[in-house]
């Protein structure tokens, strides 16, 4: 198994290290972040199984960057580690595996390590509901019971673009691929780029993902767009796209798609 160890306390990140090493030797630490810019940046490269997340650090605070994180399928699992027992509910509300509280126990560290190898060998389990409120009550937190889920709403089909004065209607068949943009997502068509305001991950919950592929946390391609795939000379996957000179990185958590193609 891997592990992404993020903490903005070298100190602190050290201290964890060593205790790992007693908990699950056979782990292997595979990067360490001392921001939580740095810390999402190396979920994408290193494609970790479990990240061990500080809450409070500068840049990207860890509550943030689990945000960024729980609607990826390709996730790694989150233990977030801190000195306040406040951000506990907080936590869990941002699909977190665990809540370790600092100074970390060794006792309560591997509790942590066996329930995480036994839901890493079984990578379709979550954590159940009657484990989470567990663990809450174990920090003296009520949790508040869940809302139902909605219904699925149907696949997106169209999209409004702002093109000046005007705003622009363009058919989902139209899309070739989408692109975080800052604030905006870029949408490609064949005549070119338009500015939307709902960011990628919004987007995507609206999308048919059968027909449109999230290749990268900042890029969704249509899947009938591609022609086919390269490896650069750093060992990048790169995804070439019918009849277009551009090429797109494709993330390591979302590699399994083309490793058919």
């Amino acid at each position: 198994m891997r592990a992404l160890l993020a903490d903005d306390e070298p100190r602190l990140l050290a201290y964890l290290e060593e205790q790992l090493a007693i908990a699950w030797p056979e782990l292997r630490i595979v990067g360490r972040a001392g921001n939580g810019i740095e810390a999402l940046r190396l979920v994408d490269e290193l494609a970790p199984d479990v990240l061990f997340l500080d809450i409070q650090m500068p840049g990207l605070n860890g509550l943030d960057l689990a945000a960024r994180l729980v609607d990826d399928e390709r996730a790694p699992r989150v233990v977030f580690t801190t000195a306040h027992e406040a951000y506990a509910l907080q936590a869990f509300e941002h699909a977190a595996f665990d809540y370790l509280l600092k100074p970390i126990r060794l006792e309560r560290l591997q509790r942590t390590v066996e329930r995480l190898k036994e839901t890493l060998a079984a990578p379709a389990a979550a954590p159940s509901a009657d484990v989470l409120a567990g663990l809450l009550r174990q920090l003296g937190v009520t949790p508040t019971p869940a809302a139902p889920a909605p219904a699925p709403a149907a696949p997106l089909q169209w999209i409004r673009a702002a093109q000046g004065q005007e705003t622009r209607l363009i058919a989902i068949d139209e899309v070739i691929y989408f692109q975080s943009n800052d604030k905006y997502t870029s949408v490609f068509v064949a005549d070119g780029e338009h500015l939307i305001r709902t960011p990628l991950r919004q987007l995507r919950e609206q999308l048919d993902r059968q027909q449109f592929w999230q290749i990268h946390r900042g890029a969704i391609v249509a899947a009938r767009h591609v022609a086919g795939t390269r490896t650069d000379f750093r060992g990048r996957l790169l995804v070439r796209l019918k009849g277009r000179d551009e090429q797109l990185v494709v993330s390591r958590n979302y590699a399994d798609l083309f490793r058919q193609m």
